[in-house]
């Protein structure tokens, strides 16, 4: 293993590597998502401002808009990573541009739990001032943890670009059958139930897809819809191969879009 990666074996017995992001990345990306916050903020004060000088709440007490900015400017600043990081697949705007995320330790994606921690626990890694102690935790921290991260279980591991779709065999197939990744309409919690070793497990389908005799492929097919149909909310009982197929292969552009990546 390369220093900086990680494998983590998973109970389905998969191994997942990954790239484990250091400070340089995850400060770059603190900096990006601090100068985001600092506009939303200056905009918030300077709206409350106005409206309390032309005296458009009209209220008797000045400071009563102030007040409500405060508070508004403490629940964004707090809420935007807990909910960015958990509704977005682990990734704020700066960790999206900079090609890095949140996941558990497990392989996992974040969970609601998990965010809530580590970014309560955001408070203690900014002391004393500029998230010194947080960048303290991460420069000695052998898997790059700050404390949010150790209480709450999580990593924080690059991304790379996926790669170039439409020019392997299967890609060829999924295009003759007419599938794109909304050929299958998926709640929210259903997207965050397909994580690396659902990846993992309709990569091997896909390669092996083309490659097998048709009963072969019929019972494969069978036993992973069977495991992976329910954590989406689908009854794989009920439906014909054909349309099993169609699934598993749309899943299958789903979790590529996500997880296939260069380390």
């Amino acid at each position: 293993m390369n220093q900086g990666q990680i494998e983590i074996k998973t109970p389905e017995f998969v191994s997942l590597n990954y790239q484990i992001a250091g400070l340089g990345s995850r400060g770059a990306a603190m900096l990006i998502d601090q100068l985001l916050l600092l506009v939303a903020n200056i905009v918030i004060y300077l709206i409350f401002l106005m409206a309390n000088v032309s005296d458009i709440f009209y209220l008797s007490d000045s400071w009563v808009p102030v007040a409500v900015a405060i508070i508004l400017v403490f629940i964004i600043n707090w809420g935007y990573f807990f909910v960015a990081e958990f509704f977005f697949g682990g990734k704020t705007l700066g960790k999206k541009l900079i090609g890095i995320r949140v996941i558990q330790e497990n392989g996992h994606s974040i969970t609601l739990l998990s965010s809530l921690i580590r970014n309560l626990l955001r408070i203690i890694d900014m002391l004393p001032t500029s998230y010194f102690l947080g960048m303290v935790f991460i420069f000695f921290h052998s898997k790059h943890k700050r404390l949010g991260d150790m209480v709450a279980g999580t990593i924080v591991v690059h991304e790379r670009a996926a790669k170039k779709e439409g020019t392997s065999k299967i890609d060829k197939e999924i295009l003759r059958r007419g599938l794109t990744k909304d050929s299958l309409a998926l709640k929210d919690f259903a997207l965050r139930s397909l994580g690396k070793k659902e990846w993992e497990l309709l990569r091997i389908y896909s390669g092996k897809f083309l490659n097998i005799k048709l009963n072969d492929r019929v019972q494969l097919t069978r036993q992973l819809a069977t495991k992976l149909l329910p954590k989406i909310g689908l009854d794989a009982r009920d439906k014909e191969i054909l349309e099993l197929e169609n699934i598993l292969l749309t899943l299958y552009l789903i979790t590529k879009d996500e997880w296939e990546y260069e380390l």
